[in-house]
C-alpha cells in the first residue's frame, strides 16, 4: 500500500534538507500524536546519519506503541533531488503488524521557488494492511501539515 504527499514547502532546499535529517524535525513534525525517544546511548544524534536509528514510539507520548529501528540511507541523484530513505520497521509492539516499510522523503527546487517536498511511504501489514491504512494516511495528513507549518522558519 501507498501513501503519497507533494507540495511546496516555504524555504529553500538546503533548509528543507537540513530539517530531513534532523531528529527534532522528525519529533517535531510527529508530535503529539507520536511522540519518539532515542533508544541509543547518547541518544538522538545531532544530525541523523546513514545506518541504524532505534527508537521507542508513544501515542500522544503516554501508550507505549513499540520500537522500531529506523533505518537510513541517502541514496545521490545526479538530477539536484536529496533523499532520505528508512527501509526499517518495528521490531515490536502493535507497530509491528508492519511487515514491509519503505519510507522515501526527496527535496529539490521548486518551479516557482521554495522546495519541492515528496514523500512516499510505501507499507504492508499483510491482511491488516487495509485496516491499518486509514491511520497510517491521518498520521502522514498531519505530517505534512506540520511539515508545511513548521517550514516556514527552516533557514539554511
Amino acid at each position: 500500500m501507498r501513501i503519497l504527499l507533494k507540495f511546496t514547502l516555504d524555504c529553500d532546499p538546503d533548509a528543507a534538507w537540513w530539517a530531513l535529517r534532523s531528529p527534532a524535525v522528525f519529533r517535531a513534525v510527529s508530535g503529539p500524536l507520536l511522540t519518539f525517544g532515542s533508544l541509543e546511548k547518547d541518544g538522538f544524534p545531532e544530525t541523523w546519519s546513514p545506518g541504524i536509528h532505534p527508537v521507542r514510539a508513544r501515542a500522544f507520548g503516554l501508550v507505549n506503541v513499540g520500537e522500531q529501528l529506523i533505518d537510513l540511507s541517502y541514496p545521490r541523484r545526479r538530477d539536484g533531488v536529496r533523499m532520505e530513505v528508512d527501509s526499517g520497521g518495528a521490531i515490536n509492539g502493535v507497530m509491528s503488524v508492519i511487515t514491509k516499510w519503505n519510507h522515501t522523503m526527496a527535496v529539490s527546487v521548486g518551479k516557482d521557488g521554495g522546495t519541492l517536498y515528496r514523500d512516499r511511504l510505501i507499507f504492508s501489514a499483510g491482511p491488516l494492511t487495509l485496516l491499518v491504512w486509514p491511520a497510517l494516511w491521518a498520521f502522514w495528513q498531519w505530517r505534512g501539515a506540520r511539515i508545511r507549518r513548521l517550514s516556514r522558519d527552516w533557514r539554511s
